[in-house]
C-alpha cells in the first residue's frame, strides 16, 4: 500500500481556478552526470523574477511540479536516472504559498483541497523510486521548507538567511508534511521549537548553521561552491561512499518517555504564555503529539483536516489581515511627511541616565552608530548609566552578537556629562525623566539654551500632552512625541506624536530615525494615552472597577480571556508598575471622566506595592491577601458585582465606542493604525487580527455605534 493518502478523487480544478493570474514558479529540469557516472535529474524552481520576488507555491505551480515529478518517476522506473534533486533560483528555494491567495479560499472544501494538493505533490519526493535530494540554496519558508522535508536527503548553504515553518504565527499549521515529518526527523523537542516556539517569538527564523545543527539538513556547504559541493555529496550518497547519520532522529526511548513529557511541558508553557484563545498552536501540538506513533499516511490525513479547519476559520483571516499590516502598512506609515524633509542626525543627546534612558542610549548608538551623550543631575547617576551601557555592550560581545572592534567603537561613542553645554552639537535630544509635566517642561526649557535652533527635541511621555510639555520652549515646533515601549530593545513599536505646532521636518526626522532604529512607527495626534495606552487604560480601568464593585479577580480575568492578550489585566498592571498604572488611569479619567473610571483602590495598592504574592524568584504564587483586603475595603455599599459575561460585553462595547471616537477625532488615520499599534505595542495576538476585527466579529461595533470598522468584517468562510 502507498505510504501516501489516495487523493485520486479530489477535484483540484476548483483550486486551480482560484488564481488564474498566479505568478507561476516553473520547474526546470536538466540532467547532470556525476563524477561516479551516475545521472541526477536537477529540478530548479524559478518564477523568472528577480530576487525581490520569491518563488511561491500556488496551485498552478504545484500542478506543474507534480507533472515534472511524475515524469521523473517514470524515468527512474526506466533506469534513465539514479536520483532527483530540487534547488531554487539564486538565494531562494521557495517562500511557501501565496498567503494573499490562500486568504481568498472561499470554503472549507477548497481549503481541504489546498492541503491535499500539497501532500499529493510533495509526497511524490518519497515515492520516485530513486533517492531524492533538496539543495536548500536560500530562503525556505513554510511550503519551501516542506519541499525539503519531503525529500530523502537535504543539503543547506551556510549563508541561508531564513528557514522556518511560520504557519502557527499566521493562524494555521504546517500542512504539507511538516507537522509529521519534522518531529520524526529531528526529535520532538527540536520540532516544538521550530513549529511552535519560534513562530510565537515574533516569527523567529533559523539561519543555515542552525538548521544544520538541528538536523534539518544532512550536510552544509559554503555559498561559493554550494551547488557543486551538494552534487558531489549526493554522488557519495548514491554510490554508498557516504553514510548519512542523523543524530537527532528520535529513537525508541524518546518515543516511549521523552515525547509525551515534552508535549506536556509545551502545553503548560503555551497556556501560561498565550492563554487558550489562539487555536493554531494547540492544533499543531495535537499533530506533533500524534506524530509519535502514526505512519506518514495517517499524519498527512490529520494535517489535511487541521489545515482545512483553520483556513476556514476567523483566526486565519484575522492573521492575514495582521500580517499585511506588519508587512505593508508598517513600512508605509499613514501621514508620514516626505523622507527628504528629515534632518540628518549626527549626534544624540539623552536627558536622564536611569534604566530607560540608558536603554535609549544603547539603542541609538547601536543603530545609528553616532556619538551619544547622556546627562543627569549628578555625576554618580551619569556614571551608573554609563556602567550599564558599557556592561550591555560587553554582554553583546560575550554572546558573539558583535565583534571586539565594534564593542570598542560603541563604547567610545557613548559619553556622559552633567554639563548641558556638551549637548551643543546634538541634532536629536530625547528625554527620559520622571513622568511629571513640570519636570519635563523644565528639562526641555533648560537644555534648549544650549542646543542649535534646528535640533529636534523628543519626549518619551506615555500619556502627558506633548504640546504642554513644550509650553516653555522658545521653539515648540521642533518637539515631537517619541513613545517607546518596554523593553526598549525588544518592543517593535514607537508612537510618534505630532502636536499642532510640530513641523513636517521634525515629524519626518522622527519617522526616519524610528526606521533607522529598526522600529515600526505610527503617527498619532497629541491626545491622552495616544493609541496603545488609551485602549489599555479602558481595559485596566474596567478591570479595577470590576473588582472594586465586588467581582473576584478570577472572574475579571475570565472576562478578558477571549481577547487573547498575552497577560491578564492584573499581571499587566504588575508589570508596568502600580504607580504607573494609577497615573495612566488618572490621566484618562481627568480627560474623559464620563468614560474612564478612576481607581482609589489602585492608588492604595500602589502605596502598598503589590497585587500578587511572589516567591523568592519573583514568580507569582497567587493574589496577595492584603491586596485583596484593600480592594474589598473600597467596595461601595449596595454595589452589585457583574458576571464575567456582563463585564466582557461591557469591555467589548466600551472598546468599540472608544476606538470609534478616536477615529472620529483623527487620533490616527484609520482603524488599521490602531490595530498595528495594539499588535506591535501591546502584544494583541496575530490570530485575533488586532482589536477592531475582533470587535466587529463579536458584534460590539454594531452595538456601540451601529456599524463595523471593516467593510465587510474580517471573518472566516462559512
Amino acid at each position: 500500500m502507498s505510504a501516501l493518502p489516495d487523493y485520486s478523487g479530489s477535484d483540484f480544478g476548483k483550486l486551480l481556478a482560484l488564481d488564474p493570474d498566479e505568478v507561476i514558479t516553473h520547474s526546470f529540469v536538466r540532467d547532470i552526470t556525476l563524477p561516479s557516472g551516475k545521472r541526477l535529474a536537477l529540478l530548479t524552481l524559478d518564477n523568472g523574477r528577480d530576487h525581490t520576488r520569491p518563488n511561491t507555491l500556488g496551485p498552478l505551480t504545484m500542478s506543474e511540479l507534480g507533472e515534472r515529478l511524475d515524469e521523473l518517476a517514470a524515468r527512474a522506473a526506466a533506469a534513465e536516472i539514479d536520483g532527483v534533486a530540487i534547488t531554487g533560483k539564486p538565494f531562494i528555494l521557495a517562500a511557501g504559498a501565496d498567503l494573499s491567495k490562500v486568504g481568498e479560499i472561499p470554503d472549507r472544501e477548497t481549503g481541504l483541497l489546498m492541503a491535499q494538493l500539497g501532500h499529493k505533490v510533495l509526497g511524490k519526493l518519497g515515492e520516485l523510486g530513486v533517492p531524492s535530494f533538496v539543495f536548500i540554496n536560500g530562503l525556505a519558508l513554510g511550503g519551501g521548507t516542506e519541499i525539503a522535508l519531503n525529500a530523502d536527503y537535504r543539503t543547506i548553504d551556510s549563508s541561508v538567511p531564513a528557514l522556518a515553518l511560520p504557519e502557527v504565527f499566521l493562524g494555521i499549521i504546517p500542512g504539507w508534511g511538516g507537522a509529521w515529518l519534522l518531529p520524526n526527523l529531528i526529535g520532538i523537542e527540536n520540532a516544538l521549537e521550530v513549529i511552535i516556539s519560534n513562530p510565537l517569538k515574533n516569527n523567529r527564523m533559523l539561519k543555515g548553521p542552525q538548521a544544520f545543527e538541528l538536523g534539518i539538513a544532512d550536510a552544509m556547504f559554503g555559498p561559493a561552491n554550494f551547488l557543486e559541493d551538494s552534487l558531489r555529496w549526493a554522488d557519495g550518497v548514491l554510490t554508498g561512499a557516504i553514510k548519512v547519520k542523523r543524530k537527532n532522529e528520535p529513537g525508541k526511548l524518546e518515543r516511549l518517555t521523552k515525547w509525551d513529557i515534552a508535549i506536556g511541558i509545551a502545553e503548560k508553557t503555551l497556556k501560561s504564555r498565550i492563554g487558550q484563545v489562539a487555536k493554531s498552536p494547540y492544533k499543531a501540538l495535537e499533530l506533533l503529539k500524534a506524530a509519535k506513533n502514526t505512519d506518514k499516511r495517517t499524519g498527512f490525513l490529520a494535517e489535511d483536516a487541521a489545515l482545512a479547519e483553520l483556513i476556514a476559520g476567523d483566526q486565519f483571516r484575522a492573521s492575514i489581515y495582521a500580517f499585511n499590516l506588519v508587512q505593508k502598512r508598517a513600512k508605509r506609515p499613514a501621514g508620514a511627511p516626505d523622507k527628504e524633509l528629515a534632518q540628518k542626525v549626527t549626534q544624540v543627546g539623552v536627558i536622564g541616565a536611569g534604566l530607560m534612558a540608558s536603554q535609549f542610549a544603547l539603542l541609538f548608538v547601536r543603530r545609528l552608530q553616532v556619538p551619544v551623550v547622556i546627562t543627569d543631575l549628578d555625576q554618580s547617576r551619569v556614571d551608573k548609566g554609563l556602567a550599564y551601557i558599557h556592561g550591555e555592550i560587553a554582554e553583546l560581545l560575550a554572546k558573539g552578537r558583535i565583534d571586539s572592534d565594534e564593542a570598542n567603537r560603541l563604547t567610545a561613542l557613548v559619553t556622559g556629562t552633567t554639563d548641558k553645554a556638551d549637548f551643543a552639537d546634538c541634532d536629536w535630544v530625547i528625554e527620559a525623566v520622571f513622568e511629571e509635566l513640570g519636570v519635563k517642561q523644565d528639562v526641555f526649557a533648560d537644555v534648549e539654551q544650549y542646543i542649535s535652533p534646528e535640533a529636534i527635541l523628543a519626549t518619551n511621555t506615555s500619556s502627558l500632552s506633548v504640546e504642554q510639555i513644550g509650553a516653555k520652549l522658545k521653539n515648540p515646533e521642533r518637539l515631537v512625541g517619541f513613545h517607546f515601549f518596554n523593553p526598549v530593545a525588544v518592543m517593535p513599536l514607537i508612537e510618534v506624536v505630532r502636536t499642532s505646532k510640530t513641523t513636517d521636518a521634525a515629524l519626518s526626522t522622527a519617522m526616519v530615525t524610528a526606521a533607522k532604529l529598526r522600529k515600526n512607527a505610527i503617527i498619532t495626534r497629541d491626545t491622552p494615552g495616544f493609541v496603545v495606552n488609551r485602549v489599555l487604560a479602558k481595559v485596566l480601568g474596567e478591570a479595577m472597577h470590576g473588582v472594586e464593585q465586588g467581582m473576584s479577580f478570577e472572574d475579571v480575568v475570565e472576562a478578558a480571556r477571549p481577547f487573547g492578550l498575552p497577560m491578564d489585566p492584573f499581571v499587566l498592571l504588575d508589570l508596568v508598575g502600580l504607580k504607573v498604572g494609577a497615573h495612566v488611569l488618572d490621566t484618562h479619567h481627568s480627560a474623559f471622566p464620563e468614560r474612564f473610571f478612576d481607581s482609589p483602590a489602585l492608588h492604595e495598592l500602589a502605596e502598598y506595592g503589590a497585587i500578587f504574592e511572589k516567591d523568592s524568584a519573583g514568580k507569582i504564587k497567587g493574589y496577595d491577601k492584603k491586596a485583596l483586603a484593600i480592594v474589598a475595603a473600597h467596595r461601595p455599599s449596595g454595589a452589585v458585582a457583574l458576571t464575567p459575561e456582563q463585564l466582557r460585553t461591557r469591555l467589548e462595547d466600551g472598546l468599540a465606542d472608544e476606538i470609534h471616537r478616536m477615529l472620529e477625532d483623527g487620533v490616527v488615520a484609520a482603524a488599521e493604525d490602531i490595530d498595528l499599534g495594539m499588535i506591535l505595542g501591546a502584544g494583541w495576538p496575530f490570530q485575533m487580527g488586532g482589536v477592531t476585527p475582533y470587535l466587529d466579529r463579536v458584534g460590539a461595533s454594531e452595538r456601540a455605534f451601529g456599524d463595523t470598522f471593516h467593510h465587510p468584517p474580517i471573518r472566516g468562510v462559512q
